[in-house]
């Protein structure tokens, strides 16, 4: 739960010196990089994480969280994009993480890293897109449902089955309460049963499901809507967006108060320069 006048007011402070510059958009031409199982791309406004270690179902190696966290860090420091797309190569999207720790000291660290990635998608002021093609359990399945908007194929299967082998799933456990009803979410952790993807879009885990022949076109049109709205403007809404999961209806009327204000004076500011 944010503190409010220490969060905000931070953030109006930050936010009225990026009022003069509200509206503008990235520009800039496309990069690509691959690192140990995952191809990092940047095309203009949209960088992309494709993961491609489909020898082992895309599981998600050590090097990858690092390449992945490393990209993660530099965009918070220098900001160039505005969508994040997370897909996978192959016939799955990602059947879990590589569990590499035989310590205490290993294992801890691995679980910190993976919690670290969820954190920062969900605080990324990105938009983050998951495109899932394919089958998505463990890990998989969780890191697309951290994202902002999760387009599934409709042949994909989806599940967490960490209790099939003995281990409690607390990393999913952690926030899956925020999009599906306990009712729904408890047997899914518990039982381990993989579900199929219209069944998650019921229950709210899941965006759309799409014929697999349109799950690329379709998330390129999200993406294009995405980048046609004011960039400041975006930020501040997935801002605000997962401030106010965490806070009381009180806390946010307040916080409502400054954020208003912020962007009332961002939209005069452009309406001002229009008529220079």
């Amino acid at each position: 739960m944010c503190t409010l006048r220490g969060y905000m007011s931070e953030t109006m402070r930050r936010d009225l010196g990026e009022i003069a510059a509200a509206g503008g958009a990235p520009a800039g031409g496309g990069t690509a990089g691959q690192a140990g199982g995952v191809i990092i791309e940047r095309e203009r406004e949209v960088l992309t994480f494709t993961l491609d270690n489909t020898e082992h179902g895309n599981e998600v190696t050590g090097s990858m969280f690092d390449a992945m966290l490393a990209e993660l860090r530099a965009e918070a420091l220098r900001p160039s994009a505005r969508v994040l797309r997370i897909r996978a190569r192959g016939k799955v999207f990602c059947t879990g993480r590589e569990r590499a720790g035989r310590d205490v000291v290993s294992v801890r660290n691995e679980s910190a890293r993976l919690i670290e990635l969820k954190k920062m998608l969900r605080a990324s002021p990105l938009i983050c897109v998951a495109e899932v093609q394919g089958d998505a359990f463990g890990f998989g399945f969780g890191l697309a449902i951290v994202c902002d908007f999760v387009l599934v194929a409709e042949q994909a299967k989806l599940g967490f089955p960490e209790m099939k082998n003995g281990l409690a799933p607390a990393a999913i456990m952690a926030y899956l309460g925020e999009y599906a009803l306990p009712r729904f979410a408890f047997p899914l952790v518990l039982f381990g049963d993989a579900i199929e993807a219209r069944r998650a879009l019921e229950i709210g885990l899941i965006s759309q499901v799409c014929a697999a022949d349109r799950l690329a076109s379709e998330v390129d049109a999200l993406v294009g809507r995405i980048c046609g709205l004011d960039a400041v403007a975006t930020r501040k809404c997935k801002e605000f967006f997962q401030t106010a999961q965490q806070n009381t209806f009180e806390q946010n009327c307040r916080l409502a108060t400054d954020a208003l204000t912020v962007g009332s004076l961002a939209v005069m500011e452009r309406e001002k320069k229009k008529k220079i």
